[in-house]
């Protein structure tokens, strides 16, 4: 029989779905320390974690007989992926059950920030009564400002145009035509800030949207405006936004969510004009039965071989081929958030040339790898082996699949072109010794990279002293080299450089700043894999 493990608190719902099978053991342990909890965790089969726990690598070392496991919830943040991925472990979470949770708490969030009411709460039950302190605004007829226009985006855009709302939206990686439906106009975040008198932000936190709202852009608001975020700390900078409440620049903050949680003597909570709530967007008892009941039977599918639903880390093989398969699907993968990082902005076509060795997967679990690398710098958590696609479709991404005999000096391969703000690119990987991915051209410049943590990339003319200056530049801010390669080519009388810095650390905003000082430098990006 199968054993599991349910190390938090599952709504009961889950747990009357695991208690009907009655093939597998389920325990119930919430609340182990993880000396306790390595002392059991070979026993099992499937282990089901909310927030609490964290599986670490050495907690999924010791589990020797683990399959599967179970997220009640989108972040994955408290399992070690890749230590699970090189077990073999499925490791699935539940991105849909708090939708509407969320969408209704940034609304109720959005109409307390709009009418004052937990102020004039307090003010009551304190004996006064003191109706022109608390004067509020209208929601009718206000522009609202929604960053990021996924599920939860465009659970709230409906809500606010039944107040009578304009809604206008970032969000460069979603295309028009897929949400037509909806009555909202989309347009670039700086023409956002200028005009929204509501702004709440639904995005999730990557390099790309960490402290998108900060001194900066927060100084291109209407002074009058009310920001909301209930969806991950640390997508605004919180002392920027400190400042402009405290300067008046902004009315108001409505606060689910923080960089630290909880957030002890946080300056921003001395603020009459923030409302904070102790992360409560999927607290609600639905939300709750909702991803306790998707987890269980996620869980008793993935035991007993049948289909697997919201995979993060593996496609949907039979184990001897996921095992020839996966150096391709980590490259598959790798390519994919490369593209999506190095050239940013919208995609729209993607082509994935297959040669030699990967054709035999077929090209179905590539691709979604591919997808899956593209948009997980975009969406967060939310991508999976299973919703990749359909995530890609509902942004315009048109896929094409395509075998060639060669590509080159490279008999086996993969190819990943996309159109991406009206240019083609073009970034070839293969493998090395059956198990080492590498990327060896990106459009005309051939060059050999390992994947792996940050990878500085440079665009310059090829001229003397420009790796000397890179080099100096990185000494002084501590960023250590680890591997560097370089292509160049041609063009007329002139001879183009791509530089490719491995380092041991981020490579920060001001240093990209810096570089790109440097006249012989067109560009300068970091990726993060």
């Amino acid at each position: 029989m199968h054993k599991i493990l349910v190390a938090d608190p599952l709504g009961q719902g889950g747990m009357a779905v695991l208690s009907k099978d009655k093939s597998v053991v389920v325990d119930e342990r919430p609340g182990l320390k993880p000396e306790e909890l390595k002392k059991i965790i070979a026993q099992y089969d499937a282990i089901i974690v909310r927030s609490g726990t964290r599986l670490t690598e050495d907690l999924i070392q010791a589990a020797q007989r683990l399959r599967v496991i179970g997220r009640a919830g989108v972040g994955v943040d408290n399992v070690d992926l890749p230590a699970a991925t090189k077990r073999g472990i499925i490791v699935m979470n539940t991105p849909e059950g708090n939708t509407i949770s969320t969408a209704e708490h940034t609304f109720s969030m959005l109409m307390a920030l709009a009418r004052n009411i937990p102020q004039a709460h307090m003010s009551v039950h304190k004996g006064e009564w003191k109706r022109q302190k608390f004067l509020g605004a209208e929601l009718n007829g206000k522009i609202l400002g929604v960053v990021g226009f996924g599920r939860i985006g465009r659970e709230v855009a409906k809500r606010a145009a039944a107040f009578g709302m304009k809604i206008v939206t970032f969000d460069p990686f979603i295309s028009k035509a897929s949400v037509k439906e909806y009555p909202v106009e989309f347009m670039e975040l700086k023409s956002l800030l200028k005009i929204a008198d509501f702004i709440t932000v639904h995005t999730p936190l990557t390099p790309e949207t960490k402290y998108i709202l900060n001194d900066e852009t927060l100084r291109l608001c209407k002074k009058s405006v009310r920001i909301v975020n209930c969806a991950r700390g640390g997508i605004i900078d919180e002392a920027a936004l400190f400042r402009a409440l405290e300067s008046e620049r902004v009315a108001g903050a409505a606060l689910d969510v923080f960089e630290q949680e909880p957030p002890a003597d946080h300056p921003l909570l001395r603020l009459p004009q923030v409302i904070a709530t102790p992360h409560l967007g999927a607290a609600t008892q639905e939300a709750q039965e909702n991803v306790a009941v998707d987890v269980a039977y996620q869980v008793l599918d993935a035991l007993h071989g049948r289909a697997i639903k919201n995979a993060v880390n593996l496609p949907n093989l039979d184990p001897e081929t996921l095992k020839a398969a996966k150096p391709w699907l980590t490259l598959a993968e790798k390519l994919g958030t490369l593209h999506a990082q190095l050239y940013g902005g919208s995609l729209k076509n993607v082509t994935i040339r297959l040669g030699g060795d990967p054709t035999r997967f077929g090209a179905a679990p590539i691709t979604i790898a591919v997808l899956k690398g593209i948009l997980t710098p975009i969406c967060g958590d939310t991508v999976n082996f299973v919703n990749a696609p359909s995530l890609a479709k509902e942004r315009g991404i048109t896929v094409h699949e395509s075998r060639s005999a060669d590509a080159q000096d490279f008999t086996n391969f993969i190819e990943v072109e996309a159109l991406q703000n009206s240019e083609t690119h073009k970034i070839l990987g293969t493998i090395y010794d059956q198990e080492n991915p590498r990327v060896v051209r990106i459009d005309e410049f051939t060059i050999d990279l390992n994947p792996a943590r940050y990878v500085l990339f440079i665009k310059n003319e090829d001229q003397p002293g420009v790796v000397g200056k890179v080099g100096t530049i990185l000494g002084n801010n501590k960023i250590n080299i680890a591997e560097m390669t370089l292509g160049r080519v041609a063009r007329g009388k002139k001879v183009f450089a791509m530089t490719v810095i491995s380092t041991d650390s981020d490579v920060p905003a001001k240093v990209l700043t810096l570089l790109k000082k440097f006249p012989p430098i067109l560009d300068a990006k970091i990726v993060r894999f």
